[in-house]
Order: C-alpha cells, then structure tokens, then sequence
C-alpha cells in the first residue's frame, strides 16, 4: 500500500490551478447556456415553493421528504393540470384578442399606405405601413387557426419540461445538502461568514421575488375582474398579460393599457351602449378603458404595492429601471424578473468583499433586521406621539 504525500501545494500551483478551473467552469456555463437556463428556471420555481416545505416541516410532524411530496404534487396540480383544463377557455380568449390585433394593424397599414396631411405639410410612413403588412403576414394572420401549434412551438418542449420537473424535486428534496456542500467550499474559518452571507441573500429574494410574484397575481386578478365587468372581450387574457407586463416598470404597464385600450375601440363593450353609432360608442368604451387602467396602476402603486413590496430592497429607481430593459431585451420575461434581486444579491456580496478588503467586520448590522425599521425607531416614534398627546 502506497502512503500518501503530505506535501501540499505551492501558492504559485494552487493559483494556476484556480484560475484554470475557473476558467473551465465559465466555459462550460457558456456551452451548456440552454441547460443552464432550464436549472435557473427550476431553482426559482422550487424556491417559490419551498416556504410551504418550511411551514409543513415545522407545524406538523412530517418529515422533509413527507413535506417535499405533498407541496411538490399540489403545485402540480395546481400550476399544470388546471391550466391544462382551461386550455380551451384560454384558446378561445387568445383568438379574440389576435383577430383585434389583425384588424388593427389592417387598418394602420391601410392609414400608412397613403401621405398624410398635416398643418399644410404632408408626411410620408408608406414603409412604415408595408412593415406592419409583412409582420401580419408573417407572424399574426396564422395565429387564429394555428395558436395552439405555434403556442407548442414556441414554449419549452417535453424533454426540457420534464428535466425541469425533476430538477424542482431534487432542488427541494436536496437544498439542505446543497447548502452545506456551498458553505463547506469556504475554508473551515470562513463558514459562519458564509451561513450569514447566506442568510442575507435570501433574505434579499424572499424580500423581493415573492413580493413580485403575489404583486403580479393581484393585477392579473384586478384587471380580468375590471375589463370583464366593463365588458371587454378576452378579459382574462388581457388581466393576465397585464399581470406579467406589471413584472417590467413604467414600459409593461403602458404595453398591456395599448393592449386592452386596441380591444376596446374594435369590440366595444358587451353591455354598455352609451350611443347609437357604433364607432363613437367603442371609443367611449376605450376611454372607460383608460380611465379604468389609470386608477387601477396608481392604486397600485401608491397602496398594493408598497404594502406587497414593503420588505423589499431601496434601490434607485432609475437604476432599476435601466437594468430591467437592458435584461428584458437580452433575456426576456425571466430576465426583467430576475435582474433586480441579482443586482441585490450582487451588492451584499460586494459590500461583504469591501468590508473584508478593509480589514472591517463583514457585516455592519443584522441580517434578520436588515429589510426592518429598527426597533428604536419605533419606540421613539412613540415616545413622541406620547408626549404630544400628554400636552395636549
């Protein structure tokens, strides 16, 4: 039997090493991009979910992998069976909307075609008008009688869906080891540091993502409850797209209003009949539209969200704002959603590094306060409010 060397490395070899196993981790994440997109899509789902394994786990007397089970196939059930069972309520819906869509870029094609006179001045958009043209013809006319062939080819297919599937279960059946194995990559000194870390980016998503995830539900909620009572055909569709474009500030919003308000000025309203001349009746219907959109998205803003949201991160708005355009156009919705708490997670990791740089403490606070108003504050505050009330 061979004894085993005890030397160890020099500091020269182990940096040489490092950076090359650095550099074949990147690499191979670029290659494998697409799988590693499906394992970011599963991670975020499993830890949507994982507060309910959390809760069974610790209110009852199931173990982790009783917990995991149930929650794993009631989200199934509830997030793949019963879409699958209103398939044909959203079909219907969805060609109602398109048939809108291509009658209103029918007659912006129509109104492009022509100069248009203006002040005495005449425009020309003729190419502009033979664009919107090509694009029905090349991606909205089929859309009527082939959805549900161009919905099947354009979503993730069956393999990915099932490698997803099952990378949600083993996600959740497995994070207490995956967490363990990612603390213990940090030398042996270093794992409390680690476990704090820890705890504070995930304060940064539970703060974050779920807020936008229960922000998103209430629009989708508000907005099919609000075009239906006005009368708005494909009323669920239109709340749902104006519960996802919620997802991407001040452009979302708009897009789902131009969406709803197009609806509008082609269909009219089911019920309301304010004048006998068609045209002029879908247009008052539009405006109601419109109206309806504006108190709703300020409602939200001023009331829903800050109390949805209230444990999220102070970011700079126009930041925020800038970063979700730029990652909705490199990676779409999953990249508008994931953005802001990757920016976040970023800055903790950061300021740690900073803090650890300068020779500081690693951390400057408490990671369980760090999303709450200190408790000092509180108290002073009411020790004001007492005061004011006694000379009163």
């Amino acid at each position: 039997m061979k004894k085993q060397s005890n030397q160890q490395w020099s500091y020269p070899f182990r940096y040489t090493m490092g950076v090359i196993l650095f550099i074949a981790v990147v690499a191979f994440l670029i290659y494998a991009r697409e799988a590693v997109k499906m394992l970011i899509i599963a991670g975020f789902s499993a830890y949507l979910i994982s507060p309910a394994v959390l809760f069974l786990t610790e209110k009852t007397k199931l173990t982790r992998m009783a917990a995991v089970n149930v929650v794993y196939f009631t989200a199934i059930i509830f997030f793949v069976i019963v879409p699958i069972g209103l398939t044909p309520v959203f079909f219907e819906e969805i060609q109602i909307v398109v048939k809108d869509l291509l009658d209103v870029t029918t007659e912006l094609s129509k109104m492009l075609s022509k100069p248009i006179q203006f002040a005495g001045m005449e425009f020309h958009f003729e190419q502009l008008g033979d664009s919107i043209g090509h694009l029905q013809d090349n991606f909205l006319t089929p859309l009527p009688e082939e959805a549900l062939e161009l919905l099947e080819a354009t979503t993730i297919n069956v393999l990915w869906f099932l490698i997803i599937l099952v990378s949600v279960y083993l996600f959740m059946m497995e994070w207490p080891r995956i967490k363990d194995w990612m603390v213990n990559l940090a030398p042996a000194d270093y794992h409390d540091d680690m476990l704090e870390l820890y705890k504070r980016l995930r304060n940064v998503w539970m703060a974050y993502l779920r807020g936008q995830i229960v922000l998103m539900v209430v629009v989708w909620i508000a907005f099919t409850i609000a075009w239906a009572i006005i009368g708005i055909p494909g009323a669920m569709v239109l709340g749902i797209a104006a519960g996802l474009f919620t997802l991407v500030p001040d452009v979302g919003p708009t897009l789902a209003a131009l969406l709803a308000i197009a609806v509008a000025l082609l269909e009219g309203s089911s019920w309301i009949r304010l004048s006998d001349v068609p045209s002029i009746n879908n247009l008052i219907v539009a405006g109601i539209v419109f109206l309806t959109y504006v108190v709703l998205i300020n409602l939200k803003n001023a009331l829903v969200r800050p109390i949805i949201m209230g444990r999220s991160l102070h970011m700079n708005e126009g930041l925020i704002f800038v970063a979700i355009l730029i990652a909705t156009i490199l990676a779409g919705i999953m990249g508008a959603l994931l953005i802001v708490p990757v920016m976040a997670s970023v800055s903790v990791i950061m300021e740690y590094l900073r803090r650890s740089i300068l020779g500081l403490p690693p951390f400057a606070d408490d990671g369980e306060n760090q999303f709450k108003v200190p408790e000092e504050k509180i108290k002073r505050k009411r020790g004001l409010r007492l005061k004011r009330k006694s000379s009163e």
